[in-house]
């Protein structure tokens, strides 16, 4: 009674309502989601553990050093190497896949291991009960879903009932299940008849301080709390009666173990706990699932469940995330390589798109330049347009940038005065629109999406549709001239060419609208002619960083004959040469720096380009000598993952000209303290790169296993001797490698290949070398470090007796032996299920149990190895010895991979000052996020904005404000108030109300006096 009371205050203790909003369910189909049942699983395990043996297991404790710092290494790596998934959905198939591989053999592991009893928890009966269940209410509800499709296909059900289950969700629910029985077994039993078992414990040892009437605090009622334990286990889960009470059950059912002092007179007659339990749960189950697919939710939604899912209101965004690219599991990835591949192998210099569209152009007439010269912006007063790069990455950054971009005006906040911005007529876009490779797929996802939410395009639009004539205007629009919406010219990037270039023709130079931009280009390249004298030059580097002749010449020849001696010509180009040659210590770009320097001749005011993934702009510093470009502008922060600005720092020479820096986002700092999360974030950024770095790390040690020498590491007493026999079997282990072995070398040399080939080209080859040499060794070191304390490991279990005790198949043997005990057949019930089965039923329950003796499977191999030699083994031996290493070698070795390999980039961009690529991407950053939008005002000086946002936000909302404004028939999206769908989930993270300005400047109109002294005008 006095537990009861204390049960009833812990309730009322509980605020329920918090409970209730827990359990609230916010899925169609709750029962395919186990999520009540979980809760419930969860709460009983902490129960039971928690007042069963908790004292017992502070006082028997182990005090083995060995075993405990054991515990810590496994537990630490299965942590680690799980990290990266923890949280994640169950969409990701690797990260479904790593948890339930991570259970697997860490029970593997652990069940072999002492110290558990402890805790009350026989981890061997546990796990070879609980797959004995799993298999039994697999075949179960397998069997019951066949018969209600069958039910559902003859018209006695709902519609709704034609979703199939899921067979993983069938699996989660059987885990749950046999999970709660496991657990009511461990702590209550399978008696039939249960006793009361006295509460007597000794007040010693921790709690020997206490006085006696301080035992009525409430630390002391927790710790007495088992009385309340075993109330449960008498009263609710008490046997639920005799088989003679069911005879039509009573040769179908488990009976329960008889609790009697000595010997039974008669076998058991009471139905087991454990059975009566598993029947509730899958009668439950059964009940919820009919219910629901016959009643409720078919009387609340007579629609079949394809249906109702599309007339729901989207709610979300279905964004991509950023590109994994040190993924070893994308095919994406592999299409690019091979894309590049093909493209710069076979087609480089052989074939070239742009030499196609000049053969098809009509540069020739002189009267018709219509698809390459665009001059219906040249009339205006004033005008305003953005330029962006590097776009098509993760869809939050990607509609950060469009949102912005959308927007009527932007106010900036901090400015002061208070500044409004308003939309540009005119996107600029430089180029990689997609990423990884350029496809379908990733032009309509990772490019038009993020756009067409944050300005739609017309009611009319069909993706389908292919533009044969453009520009193909709105109805009663006449020319460009007269439409007055935001249009779009887009250049091609390096990535829009792996694929020849067919993706950017077919989705930008043969479709009208990019989003609600319209979308007017016909060629790959283009010029425009802007107010006040202010011209745009769009050019195609294609791969070869350069523009080809048929370029040169329509760009000289547009040059003479059209922009006169006083205008002013952007450039834009997809890659900031200024930059990349000062880098790579090259000099590309030579036709282009012809044109400015020959042909426009001090006329070139600005270049724009992006490529590199963060802004960057330089002035010219005046001197005497002549200027030819005044600024260098580099923006690509329009989706894609960043780049770092700190390696760039020491850049001031162009052409001969010097220029200082006069912004850089994110900073020098900023950019510097980023790279340090190669070392800690790498694995959880980049946790696909898994199958790579385990498949190395296992071939360089490949050769070592086994160890069979290993006593006289355990037989020092102190840890300096520990360390030093350990260290000493390391170096032994790499002598080996390099005099006897074969794989492992093999290896080793063709990892040193490869990490010699991606120190970039820049340095020296004795620095590349000495740098590659460095990379392997770090990487061999730690992966004979791992292969000797899995060994070691093994070792100290073989000598301990808790492996290489039984041979294989032991967890069976022994369950087999115990079943007889604890769980008695006295009609023979397990014999009929073998008859009937052919078999099956116990050869699936063995060989299932034999997948978790891995450990005891490389124990007795290794024994064997040790005593006979490799050769007593088979090639299926050899085959099943070597797999069970892998199973936990890439555990251990995965999240060390990563750390080498992340602190090797963190070493090389932040000391070195390369691998600045392949450093940044790894990190996948989508924050930092900008794009530069240009003024040209009255007096015909162009105004610069560079507007950013530091932090992207990662959840987004139905705007209300889009979702309320009145919509007229034929409204062209750019003439609404609100025109963008999501807006950010937390109000204060929205792109609107983050947005900041970073650089402004201004470039003065060119007069005929600065013209003929060839000088720049900076502000």
């Amino acid at each position: 009674m006095k537990s009861s009371k204390q049960a009833s205050g812990l309730l009322e203790t509980l605020k329920m309502e918090s409970v209730r909003t827990i359990l609230a369910d916010t899925y169609p189909y709750p029962h395919q989601h186990s999520r009540h049942a979980i809760i419930a699983v969860v709460v009983g395990c902490l129960f039971f553990i928690s007042f069963d043996n908790m004292y017992t297991f502070m006082q028997g404790l182990d005090t083995n050093i060995k075993w405990w710092s054991m515990y810590a290494c496994l537990f630490g790596f299965f942590y680690f190497f799980s990290s990266p998934f923890i949280g994640k959905t169950i969409t990701p198939s690797y990260s479904n896949f790593s948890r339930w591989y991570i259970a697997w053999i860490l029970v593997a592991a652990v069940y072999h291991l002492p110290s558990f009893l402890s805790l009350g928890v026989d981890l061997r009966m546990n796990l070879s009960l609980f797959l004995t269940i799993y298999i039994s209410s697999i075949v179960f509800l397998l069997v019951f879903h066949l018969i209600f499709l069958g039910f559902w296909y003859i018209g006695l059900v709902a519609r709704v009932a034609g979703k199939r289950p899921q067979i993983l969700t069938i699996f989660q629910n059987c885990a749950v299940i046999s999970i709660a029985c496991c657990v009511f077994y461990s702590h209550c039993g399978n008696r039939a008849v249960l006793r009361e078992r006295q509460f007597e414990r000794k007040q010693s040892g921790w709690f020997s301080f206490w006085k006696k009437e301080e035992r009525n605090t409430w630390l002391a009622k927790f710790l007495r709390m088992n009385q309340l334990k075993d109330q449960v286990c008498s009263s609710w889960f008490a046997p639920v009666g005799s088989a003679s009470d069911y005879p039509l059950l009573s040769k179908w059912v488990i009976y329960g173990e008889l609790a009697c002092n000595g010997s039974c007179a008669e076998p058991s007659d009471k139905i087991s706990p454990i059975y009566s339990l598993w029947a509730t749960f899958i009668g439950l189950y059964i009940a919820n699932y009919i219910v629901e697919r016959s009643t409720g939710w078919a009387i609340t939604h007579p629609l079949s469940v394809e249906e109702y899912e599309k007339s729901k209101k989207q709610l979300k965004p279905d964004f991509l995330d950023m590109v994994p690219w040190y993924s070893g599991t994308s095919a994406d990835l592999f299409k690019t390589a091979f894309d590049l591949l093909v493209s710069v192998t076979v087609f480089l210099g052989r074939f070239d798109m742009r030499m196609m569209q000049a053969a098809t152009s009509q540069v020739q007439d002189r009267t018709r330049q219509g698809d390459l010269l665009y001059n219906h912006f040249s009339e205006k007063d004033e005008f305003w347009f953005d330029f962006m790069a590097d776009t098509g990455d993760g869809g939050n950054s990607s509609y950060s940038v469009a949102r912005l971009l959308a927007q009527p005006s932007i106010q900036l906040k901090g400015a002061d005065p208070i500044c409004s911005l308003p939309r540009g007529d005119l996107l600029l876009i430089g180029g990689d629109l997609a990423y990884p490779n350029p496809s379908a797929f990733t032009y309509e996802k990772r490019f038009f999406r993020p756009f067409e939410y944050a300005l739609q395009p017309p009611s009319w639009y069909k993706d389908e549709h292919i533009a044969v004539k453009k520009p193909e205007l709105p109805a009663g629009v006449f020319d460009l001239k007269h439409y007055d919406g935001p249009q779009c010219f887009v250049i091609p990037g390096n990535h829009d060419w792996f694929d020849g270039l067919h993706t950017y023709l077919r989705y930008i130079c043969h479709k009208s609208w990019l989003g609600g931009w319209l979308l007017p280009q016909q060629r790959s390249y283009f010029a425009l002619q802007l107010p006040k004298r202010w011209w745009i030059f769009g050019l195609d580097l294609a791969l070869h960083g350069d523009i080809d002749v048929y370029q040169f010449k329509f760009f000289s020849e547009l040059i003479k004959d059209t922009v006169e001696d006083n205008d002013s010509v952007i450039i834009m180009t997809h890659e900031p040469s200024w930059l990349l040659d000062w880098y790579w210590s090259e000099s590309s770009g030579k036709n282009i720096w012809h044109l400015v320097r020959d042909h426009l001749n001090g006329r070139c005011k600005l270049r724009i380009a992006g490529d590199l993934h963060h802004y960057m702009r330089h002035s010219y510093v005046p001197s005497e000598k002549p200027v030819y470009v005044q600024h260098l502008l580099v923006n690509g922060c329009g989706g894609a993952f960043l780049h770092p600005t700190h390696v760039f720092s020491n850049f001031n020479k162009f052409c001969g000209n010097s220029y200082e820096m006069k912004a850089a986002y994110p900073s020098y700092e900023d950019s510097n303290r980023i790279a340090l999360g190669n070392i800690l974030k790498f694995r959880k950024k980049n946790w696909q790169f898994d199958i790579i770095g385990g498949v190395i790390y296992f071939v360089l040690a490949f050769s070592m296993f086994p160890q069979c020498h290993l006593k006289h590491i355990l037989r020092n007493d102190n840890f300096s001797g520990h360390m030093k026999s350990f260290f000493g079997t390391v170096w032994d282990a790499f002598l080996y490698l390099l005099g006897q072995s074969y794989v492992s070398l093999a290896g080793a040399l063709l990892l040193l290949i490869i990490a010699v080939c991606f120190v970039p080209t820049k340095l020296s080859r004795k620095r590349r070398l000495i740098i590659g040499l460095l990379h392997v060794s770090a990487h061999l070191s730690a992966a004979l470090i791992l292969m000797l304390l899995l060994e070691l490991g093994v070792e100290m279990c073989i000598r301990h007796k808790l492996l290489a005790t039984s041979g294989y198949h032991t967890l069976y043997e022994w369950y087999r032996q115990v079943e007889r005990q604890h769980f008695p057949d006295p009609t023979g019930l397990r014999a009929r299920l073998e008859q009937w089965t052919f078999g099956l039923y116990p050869a699936c329950i063995k060989y299932l149990m034999s997948a978790f003796d891995i450990p005891e499977v490389m124990a007795v191999t290794r024994i064997n190895i040790c005593k006979n030699g490799m050769e007593s083994l088979t090639r299926g031996g050899a085959f099943i010895y070597y797999a069970s290493i892998f199973l936990y070698f890439w555990v251990f070795s995965t999240p060390v991979v990563s750390l080498v390999f992340g602190s090797y980039l963190y070493i090389c961009i932040n000391w070195l000052h390369i691998h600045f690529d392949e450093a940044f991407s790894s990190l996948r950053i989508a924050n930092y996020k900008s794009f530069t939008r240009f003024h040209i005002n009255r007096d015909g000086d162009l105004e610069v904005y560079t507007l950013a946002v530091d932090k992207v936000p990662k959840e987004w909302k139905l705007d209300p404000k889009w979702d309320g404004e009145p919509k007229q028939p034929h409204q062209m999206s750019h003439q609404r108030k609100y025109p963008s769908k999501w807006r950010a989930a937390v109000a204060n993270q929205d792109p609107l109300a983050t947005v900041k300005l970073v650089d402004q400047f201004v470039i003065k109109r060119t007069e005929n006096a600065q013209l003929q002294n060839n000088g720049p005008t900076l502000s």
